[in-house]
Formats: C-alpha cells, sequence, structure tokens
C-alpha cells in the first residue's frame, strides 16, 4: 500500500502518485480523445478500452497485489479517476462504478473464497462489474426494494428488476441487493453476486441519456434466477448496511468524477478565453469572464481539498462518511456551475459541438443524482453533525 504522504506531509502529491496521475492522463490522451464524439453520438460502450484500462492497473485500483489489483490507495484512485473524467467523463464514470462499487463490495465483504473467485479477474477487467441496488420505485429509498431473494433449500431464487445500472448488458459479474425480510427493515436485504449466463438472470432495455452516453446504464432482470448459497456475500440481512457503507468509498469516485469534468471544463473555458478576442483584446481582459474564471478556479481547488481530505481518512481506516457526503455533495455541485459557465464563457460555439463544453456540460448533471443525489448528501451530513 502506497503510504499516505499526500495529506500526511503536504499539500503535494508524492513522486508516486504524480507517476500514476501522468500515467492516466496519457492514457486518456491515447486511448480516449480521439473517439469521444464517436462513443457519445452512437453511445458505444468502449469494452476494449476497459480491458486496456485493467492492463495499466485502472480497474483494480484499491485491489491489493495478492489478488492481482494495483495495491493503492485513495489519493492515487481520486487522480487517476480525475485524469480520466477531464478528458471523457463517462469513460471516467465506467472505470470509477466498476472499482468503487462490484469490486469493491466483493472485497470489503466476500469470504476468501469468493474473492480468490471474483477479484483477480474484476482488478484486470477480465470481467466487468456491475452493482444493482437502485430499482424502478425505489431509488433514494432503497429500503422499501421489491426484488427479492427467498431460501429454497441450499440456494436462493432471485424475482425482481433492477434500473440505471452501470453495466447492466455487458457486466459479466453483478452485486445485486436483495430484500430477504420485510420492506423497509433495514436489515432485510442481502447481497448475491450474480454472474452473466445465469438462468434467469438477463438485462433489460438501456437507457438512452442526456450524457454519460459512453457509460452504459441498462436493467437487470430476475425471473427466478436460481443461484447458490456460496454467492450470498456476507451474512444475511447485512446487504443494505454493506451498500451504504461501500457508498461511503462511491462518494469519493463520484467527487473525483465531479473534479475531472470541472477540471476539463476550466481548463477548456481558460484556453478559450486567452485565444478568443473581442473590442481588440482577449475576452478573458474582460472582468466578466475574468471573474468567472476566478470563482472556477478557487471552488475547484476547495473541492479538491475536500475529496483529499475523505480519501486520508478512508486509507486510515477512519470514520469518513461525512466527509465523503460533503466532498461528494460540493464537488457535483461545483460540475454543474463549472460546466455551465464554461458554455457561457465559449457563447454560441460552447453550444456547439466543436468545444468539448458541451459535452461536461451534458455529462455533469448526472454528479448531482447518481451515488445519491445532493439531497441526500445534506441528510447524511446533517444526520453526522446532529448526532
Amino acid at each position: 500500500m502506497i503510504t499516505d504522504t499526500l495529506a500526511e506531509n503536504s499539500f503535494e502529491y508524492s513522486e508516486t502518485q504524480q507517476m500514476v496521475a501522468a500515467s492516466a492522463r496519457d492514457f486518456a490522451e491515447q486511448y480516449i480523445r480521439p473517439f469521444i464524439m464517436e462513443w457519445d453520438e452512437a453511445q458505444i460502450f468502449p469494452i476494449e478500452v476497459f480491458k486496456k484500462a485493467g492492463e495499466m492497473g485502472f480497474m483494480g485500483v484499491l485491489v491489493p497485489e495478492s489478488l492481482g489489483g494495483s495495491g493503492l490507495g485513495y489519493h492515487e484512485y481520486i487522480a487517476i479517476i480525475e485524469e480520466i473524467s477531464k478528458v471523457d467523463p463517462s469513460i471516467g464514470l465506467s472505470v470509477a462504478a466498476h472499482n468503487s462499487l462490484c469490486t469493491n463490495h466483493i472485497l470489503m465483504f466476500g469470504n476468501e473464497e469468493q474473492k480468490q473467485r471474483w477479484i483477480p479477474k474484476l482488478a484486470t477487467a477480465e470481467w466487468i462489474g456491475a452493482w444493482g441496488l437502485t430499482e424502478p420505485s425505489t431509488g433514494s429509498d432503497a429500503g422499501n426494494m421489491s426484488t427479492t431473494a427467498v431460501k429454497d433449500g441450499s440456494d436462493w431464487i432471485l424475482n425482481g428488476t433492477k434500473n440505471f445500472i452501470t453495466h447492466g448488458k455487458s457486466g459479466d459479474i453483478a452485486v445485486v441487493i436483495a430484500r430477504t425480510g420485510e420492506k423497509g427493515d433495514s436489515h432485510g436485504m442481502t447481497a448475491f453476486a450474480v454472474e452473466k449466463g445465469t438462468p434467469g438472470f438477463t438485462s433489460g432495455k438501456k437507457e438512452d441519456k442526456l450524457g454519460m452516453r459512453a457509460s452504459e446504464t441498462a436493467e437487470l432482470v430476475f425471473v427466478d434466477c436460481r443461484i447458490s448459497d456460496d454467492h450470498r456475500l456476507g451474512d444475511i440481512g447485512d446487504g443494505f448496511i454493506q451498500s451504504m457503507k461501500v457508498l461511503d468509498g462511491g462518494r469519493i469516485s463520484i467527487g473525483a468524477l465531479s473534479l475531472g469534468i470541472a477540471k476539463g471544463s476550466y481548463e477548456a473555458a481558460l484556453k478559450y478565453a486567452k485565444e478568443r478576442h473581442q473590442f481588440g483584446k482577449p475576452i478573458s481582459a474582460f472582468q466578466g469572464v475574468s471573474f468567472k474564471l476566478a470563482d472556477m478556479a478557487t471552488e475547484i481547488e476547495a473541492a479538491e481539498l475536500l475529496l483529499h481530505k475523505a480519501g486520508h481518512l478512508k486509507n486510515q481506516g477512519k470514520e469518513m462518511t461525512k466527509w465523503g457526503a460533503m466532498a461528494k455533495m460540493y464537488a457535483s455541485e461545483l460540475c454543474v456551475r463549472a460546466a455551465n459557465e464554461a458554455v457561457q464563457i465559449h457563447g454560441g460555439y460552447g453550444y456547439t459541438k466543436i468545444y468539448p463544453v458541451e459535452k461536461f456540460y451534458r455529462d455533469a448533471k448526472l454528479c448531482t443524482i447518481g451515488e445519491g443525489t445532493t439531497e441526500i448528501q445534506k441528510v447524511v451530513i446533517a444526520k453526522n453533525i446532529l448526532k
């Protein structure tokens, strides 16, 4: 495990962390940038890119080397997601979801046999992972889910539908939370790992989205899907509690994704403002534009500090629920503002596909919704400060 040098000793990345960030930056420039609009317009989920990311160690960032992962910490993880998302947020989203949800859930709550069975395949992107909590009628109110798992001898039979699932069609394995008790009971849900090809497990419709279009989002459908008890993750009734702990780390992921969008928007706006001339001078010389850039730059610094505070606590194994929620909320709201201002600075050109800011504008909004809305983050923060 890389030492937590960023938070302990300075505000700078260590040499290793700088190398990791540079590697992610080079990967994004070489394998992602040339195809951004092609993937976006056709909603192509480029599996081959994620296989390459697996070779680079980006699909098992937090996984120990003994299980085929990179054995890195959250500072490195934030840097990787941020650098990829500065180029294409939809690819950053899929890398984040694979790492922090499916893979991390098995890593945190699977037994040794389950980890050996599934984690090496996920860490190298031989398999792509999905994670199913949300349902058509239960988003934030996950405790009232309708998908059930009923014990039948030594097996479980799953029935129900999950929606808005990243990698719902292309995923090779999904961690699914199903109800094994009463609705509304936080100890009435259990987590299961279900492999693709299991009879009764299929994918439903793929969503046609505003943004994040190269990150696949689809339904998971279970119709009398029979799995053995050795696919159960942790104890019966612990699924919801596990999910909340997984989402603590997931909030850092979405925060890093948001930071990447904000930085990408800012850098594009800064470049354009220096190059675009009106009334005989660059538009950056006008206070109306320069103040927008000043606000963006300041808020990006604040978001980055919040994220690395949460990452530091996560690395140390300390309580970080409040900080994760704060970082996710602030960074996600920031990326929407930054993308909006970047479009404004570009003027009419910002509304076209000639420049990257229109895509940042479309991609940004998901960050205030996915893995807990801004409103849910405020509920989490309030509960923690009012204890």
